[in-house]
């Protein structure tokens, strides 16, 4: 087990990463990208969306094209790395690894997966209520 320090602002924030094996990590990652497609399409048919929103999942590679103004999503599999891969039209490209309590967890600064999704996703759409911590 490892134990990562990292500063965010003034804070210090600490958590373990636990070498997963390769069928773990690739059930974990599988089971995520699944979720979040299915999520992505439930936030599709529940919240006025652009006529752009689109949402493609193959290949252990999600695409979620927002709009023409906001941009695309790009979050896939990176088996040899065993992390997740993000690239946000809001925040940039992250790279997650899976954490301790099966959660996905950007080193640089601690942040969970559906955090970040979560704050993004509740800027773009207005609503609160978005809440992807039971879809990753």
């Amino acid at each position: 087990m490892l134990t990562n320090v990292l500063r965010n602002g003034l804070a210090r924030r600490t958590f373990s990463v636990r070498v997963f094996s390769q069928n773990e990590y690739e059930s974990a990652a599988d089971s995520t990208l699944e979720k979040l497609s299915d999520y992505f399409d439930q936030i599709a048919d529940s919240y006025p969306v652009s006529d752009q929103f689109d949402v493609s999942h193959a290949m252990g590679v999600l695409t979620v094209t927002v709009s023409k103004t906001v941009g695309t999503y790009v979050i896939n599999k990176q088996s040899p790395n065993k992390q997740i891969w993000l690239s946000s039209p809001l925040s940039g490209p992250k790279r997650y690894d899976l954490a301790e309590e099966q959660r996905w967890k950007y080193s640089h600064d601690g942040e969970n997966l559906d955090e970040l999704l979560n704050r993004e996703f509740r800027k773009i759409l207005g609503d609160d209520r978005i809440d992807f911590s039971r879809h990753v």
